[in-house]
C-alpha cells in the first residue's frame, strides 16, 4: 500500500516537469512504482527521497521573498 502511493506521488512530480498533467503522471506512477517494489527496501527509500526533496525544494522556492 505505501508502495503505491510512493508511486503516485513520484508519478505526480514527475508529471509536473511538463505541466500539461493527465494520464501521463498516471502510467509513470504505475511504472514507477513496480520498479520501486522490485528494488525492495532500497526503492522505497529512493522514492520516498526523491519525493521528499521536490516538496522540500517546493517549500523552499514559495518562501523566497521576490
Amino acid at each position: 500500500m505505501i508502495g503505491k502511493i510512493i508511486g503516485a506521488l513520484v508519478g505526480r512530480e514527475m508529471d509536473r516537469r511538463d505541466g500539461a498533467g493527465g494520464a501521463k503522471g498516471a502510467l509513470l506512477g504505475m511504472a514507477a512504482a513496480g520498479a520501486l517494489r522490485r528494488m525492495g527496501p532500497l526503492g522505497m527509500i529512493l522514492g520516498g527521497g526523491y519525493v521528499a526533496k521536490k516538496a522540500y525544494d517546493r517549500r523552499k522556492a514559495s518562501r523566497r521573498p521576490l
